[in-house]
């Protein structure tokens, strides 16, 4: 009897004991689980996902003290940054993060920390485009591409980054004229996501898309959308004084984690090899890690060279380009 109540009491308290953390996503569910599957098979932590698509920082500061996140992991630095200023976040000490991660990949105050990162580049028609045509950012604008460019709404994070970067080069007045002129370029109103630009082109309605790289190895990956992906190459825009837009995904950890220890250790994991090379293989991003190769097919896309402005300059540009982007109408 003495036993089975030792055993009753054992149960009954094992959730006590077992190891996990909780995690707010940006991501889709199905990009992080390869990483979530391999860090528990080798830590023996379980990591639970909740996907949160918009409202984040909001819902940290309604569940206040009380939240069960213990991290952050989202995409776009301006969505980071959001999360940031809204003060649901605590510094991170990690020689394993310094070490791995580059400097301006990280927050100069240790409250967030790039894991990867991803071009805003040109997807080009293989027959309709030359080579060499497509030069800079800022030539995008210019009347030679009138009526020929696609992309999606220019109020979504990834465009109102890349307008942040063209301010951080420039001025606002400058850029301004620039989203005036992409504007004045459109095939069409802006419609749909970045792999939607690129079925136009196929289809003959555009000749060039603004996209992220990443959305190359999901099309050939898709039986469906592989024609649309033979059907363009992708080309790597520099900035006039400077070189390709990038932005990130990246991790933070939340002022109430719970489960603190093991949060970090998720985080110093991201940064880990094995994590780094998951995200290459699986997910088709550039690797934040010196040393860790690129996937076989994400090299294939060619060389190129990262605009080095600081992410933290491009997200404190976010209203200022959320306001021209407004200002022009740009999805009207």
């Amino acid at each position: 009897m003495l036993r089975l109540t030792t055993l009753a009491l054992l149960a009954c308290s094992a959730p006590l004991f077992a190891q996990e953390i909780n995690v707010y996503s940006h991501r889709q569910p199905e990009l992080i689980q390869p990483l979530v599957d391999a860090f528990t098979l080798e830590t023996g932590i379980n990591v639970n996902l909740a996907f949160v698509d918009k409202g984040m920082a909001e819902r940290l500061q309604a569940e206040g003290d009380r939240s069960p996140a213990d991290l952050v992991l989202t995409v776009d630095i301006a969505r980071l940054l959001q999360i940031a200023e809204a003060d649901v976040l605590q510094p991170v000490q990690s020689d394993v993060l310094e070490a791995n991660i580059p400097a301006e990949l990280r927050d100069p105050n240790d409250l967030w920390f790039g894991l990867t990162t991803r071009a805003r580049i040109v997807y080009a028609s293989k027959d309709r485009v030359q080579p060499g045509e497509v030069t800079t950012y800022e030539d995008l604008a210019s009347d030679k591409w009138k009526g020929r460019l696609c992309t999606r709404s220019g109020l979504h994070d990834y465009n109102i980054a890349l307008l942040g970067a063209v301010i951080t080069h420039h001025d606002e007045a400058f850029a301004t004229t620039w989203a005036e002129g992409l504007k004045a370029n459109l095939a069409r109103k802006p419609d749909g996501g970045d792999r939607d630009q690129v079925k136009a082109i196929a289809a003959g309605e555009c000749d060039i898309a603004l996209g992220n790289t990443y959305y190359m190895g999901q099309m050939l990956a898709d039986p469906e959308q592989k024609a649309w992906a033979d059907a363009v190459t992708i080309v790597f825009p520099i900035f006039e004084a400077g070189g390709t837009h990038l932005n990130i995904s990246g991790v933070a950890m939340t002022k109430s984690a719970p489960n603190k220890e093991n949060a970090l250790k998720f985080m110093e994991w991201l940064s880990s090899d094995a994590a780094q090379q998951i995200y290459a293989e699986t997910n088709y991003e550039f690797p934040v890690k010196p040393g860790v190769a690129r996937s076989e097919l994400v090299s294939s896309w060619g060389e190129f060279t990262p605009d080095s402005t600081p992410l933290a300059d491009i997200a404190a540009a976010r209203a200022a380009a959320l306001k021209i982007m407004e200002t022009v109408n740009f999805d009207g």
